[in-house]
């Protein structure tokens, strides 16, 4: 059994599946019940959705779970929820992988003026308040890690940076879209010039944004 802590629309699973086979049953925990209904559209029987609080982590639906994975969630999340997770991770001795835990890095195969303000602006709006108390940001895999190992679990890492080249210059013009709202909203003003700027530059280069996974294995596992 996995539960996929903040699923959405199930992205997690549908990675998973061409490895597992269909072989295992999954419990989709999210905040969003309109994102669980999406995720139901296309779900097997195997596959069951829990509108939950994230929060409250006593909540969480790990009756016979083997693994509890999350993708995207960790770098929203604060500290305090990380210890608490491990934590009761711990009590019911199961497994956790995180995947794509952003470690503040971003790098442009071609340099802009604007590149480290921009990085800087948007490493401070991930470190804002994401429903969970002050986030971690680009912090995350270096702290979950940390908590892991304190409550006694053999903790993996390695990197699993996005690298988008010009064959996906529409989803560099997204992320760079998404980079400069998140600076802007972080106080800073050249933001849209920079998105501008990088947007004419999509056909021709290449893009690093830098993340971690994480697996975290219980004392005994």
């Amino acid at each position: 059994m996995i539960v996929d802590l903040g699923s959405g629309t199930g992205s997690t699973l549908r990675a998973f599946a061409p490895l597992l086979g269909g072989a295992a049953a999954w419990r989709l925990v999210d905040s969003d019940p309109a994102l669980l209904a999406q995720a139901a559209l296309s779900a097997g029987p195997d596959v069951t959705m829990h509108p939950l609080d994230l929060r409250t982590l006593y909540d969480l639906p790990l009756s016979g779970a083997n693994l509890v994975t999350a993708s995207a969630l960790l770098d929203l999340c604060s500290g305090d929820w990380l210890t608490r997770l491990a934590a009761r991770l711990k009590e019911q001795s199961v497994a956790f992988y995180a995947a794509l835990n952003y470690d503040g890095v971003m790098t442009w195969s071609q340099p802009d003026r604007d590149d480290a303000a921009v990085t800087a602006a948007f490493n401070r709006h991930q470190r804002s308040d994401k429903g969970f108390g002050p986030a971690l940001g680009p912090d995350s895999a270096r702290v979950a890690a940390a908590a892991f190992a304190e409550a006694g679990f053999r903790v993996t890492e390695a990197d699993s940076p996005w690298i988008l080249g010009p064959e996906e210059a529409p989803l560099q013009s997204q992320l760079i879209d998404g980079i400069a709202s998140a600076a802007a909203g972080a106080g800073e003003a050249n933001a849209r010039a920079w998105a501008a700027r990088r947007r004419d530059l999509v056909r021709d280069g290449q893009c690093y944004i830098g993340h971690r996974d994480l697996l975290a294995l219980p004392p005994g596992y």
